[in-house]
């Protein structure tokens, strides 16, 4: 019979101790990865603690703040030094009163939730026609002013894929179609949720309005409802009305912020290994997949590489604040650290489902780490490949110092049904995928944090 790649991770031997460590423990750093293959409990622990007892924590808010708290607590009681939280000042939108009904010319309510950033329709809503775009190229195409006094309707065809490519095809109708439908008119824009699953969960997240164009209101129709839409105006393309109250509001400026915690390394004048996630989520879950998942994978390897003996390297880990609402924490860790050199940066933000891929922005110009690297995880199931890494959103501190990056690329296949929406609880996480990650990471971090050079990059 075949066996998959975790059955075959569970019957490899040990990966090879890196060269340069020295007074080798008793025993190898593939012994600890397989380990927290079959054992780890840190990650579980980790993810079911903070969705448990803080559940989903809005960039800005009261519930971001205790879920920084929550994790400053978890990361001394298990080990980590100079454990701090670093804050900083930003713009916090909060969600309001959500509903969206057809009016003409099949009377019926649908599923909607407001996008961050956006405005609000009042108390009493706003009715209007609605212009229906198969496509976001479609809207681009609509003439100035076509829109006054109407509602566009953005709709895509997302599909489902393994390295989420899928996202970028859609991506567009939420992130700008409110602001691009704006400048042409629209009084509001609903948009096809971005997302893969049939349920009526409509798929939040935050969209932008260009310098200029005052913000609207706008909202994700759950794809269910978004395809009754579209069969609506299959049977009446120029009669449509739409009822929408979103009563977003926005807070002006609070009080967000990054955690750090470390593994210190026997020589901590070397640049540390940087191990990023992020701890806020939108408030729709609890923010199991996304991302409460990566800190725990992050946490839970860099403790499996101090359980193997003490590194020559620091790591670090960063829980970055307020990804979500404008990557406002990795903006803020970049400005408050754009001297401190780092060795690496590595980040965990696309769920829970296993490794399969290793990309990294040194692959040939450093082709003696890629390759060690590369061996340390093919018993995990994880395949080389030339794919240049370009590092999570949290890493911007890395991307502005031209350093070195590595992706390990998650299964997206699933994320997609789950991202942004009421579902991401922890019920969808499969703790065998999560220990899966915590071994590729173990094995990753425990080589990038016992190399004594630097990394080769272009020029």
């Amino acid at each position: 019979m075949t066996r998959s790649p975790l059955a075959l991770a569970a019957l490899s031997l040990a990966i090879a101790t890196p060269s340069n460590a020295t007074s080798p423990p008793k025993w190898t750093l593939g012994d600890q990865a397989q380990k927290a293959l079959e054992e780890d409990k840190t990650a579980w622990d980790f993810l079911e603690g903070i969705t448990t007892e803080v559940g989903p924590r809005m960039a800005g808010t009261e519930a971001e703040a205790r879920g920084r708290s929550w994790a400053v607590q978890w990361l001394t009681r298990n080990g980590f030094a100079n454990v701090i939280e670093e804050p900083y000042d930003m713009q916090t939108w909060v969600r309001g009163e959500e509903k969206a009904e057809v009016t003409v010319p099949y009377a019926q309510p649908m599923r909607i939730t407001a996008l961050g950033t956006s405005a609000s329709t009042g108390p009493d809503g706003i009715e209007a026609e609605v212009v229906y775009f198969p496509t976001y190229a479609h809207l681009q195409a609509a003439e100035p002013g076509s829109l006054n006094g109407k509602i566009a309707f953005i709709s895509h065809d997302m599909r489902p894929t393994q390295d989420g490519s899928g996202y970028g095809f859609a991506g567009p109708a939420r992130w700008t179609g409110a602001g691009l439908a704006a400048s042409k008119g629209a009084i509001a824009t609903v948009i096809r949720s971005i997302g893969t699953e049939n349920h009526r969960t409509p798929h939040t997240g935050g969209t932008t309005f260009p310098e200029g164009v005052a913000a609207t209101p706008a909202g994700a129709l759950s794809n269910p409802d978004a395809d009754n839409l579209e069969r609506i105006f299959a049977r009446q393309p120029r009669s449509v009305r739409m009822k929408l109250v979103l009563t977003p509001r926005d807070l002006g400026t609070t009080k967000s912020g990054n955690v750090t915690g470390e593994i210190v390394g026997r020589d901590p004048s070397l640049p540390p290994v940087l191990l990023a996630c992020h701890l806020d989520s939108w408030d729709l879950g609890t923010g199991a997949i996304d991302d409460g998942a990566g800190c725990a994978i992050i946490a839970a390897a860099a403790k499996q590489v101090a359980a193997h003996g003490k590194p020559l390297r620091t790591i670090r880990v960063l829980f970055a604040g307020a990804e979500e609402t404008g990557l406002w924490g990795s903006k803020a860790y970049a400005a408050a650290h754009k001297d401190e050199p780092f060795l690496l940066g590595i980040e965990s933000d696309f769920g829970a489902d296993r490794i399969w891929r290793i990309d990294s922005n040194f692959t040939k110009t450093d082709a003696d780490l890629y390759a060690q690297l590369s061996a340390a995880v093919a018993p995990f199931g994880v395949a080389p490949s030339m794919q240049q890494a370009g590092g999570g959103a949290d890493l911007n501190v890395v991307r502005e110092q031209k350093g070195a990056l590595v992706d390990l690329q998650q299964d997206g296949t699933r994320y997609f049904d789950l991202h942004h929406t009421p579902d991401d609880t922890l019920d969808k996480v499969d703790p065998v995928q999560l220990r899966q990650n915590v071994a590729v990471w173990t094995a990753v971090v425990g080589t990038l944090a016992n190399r004594a050079n630097g990394i080769k990059l272009a020029e």
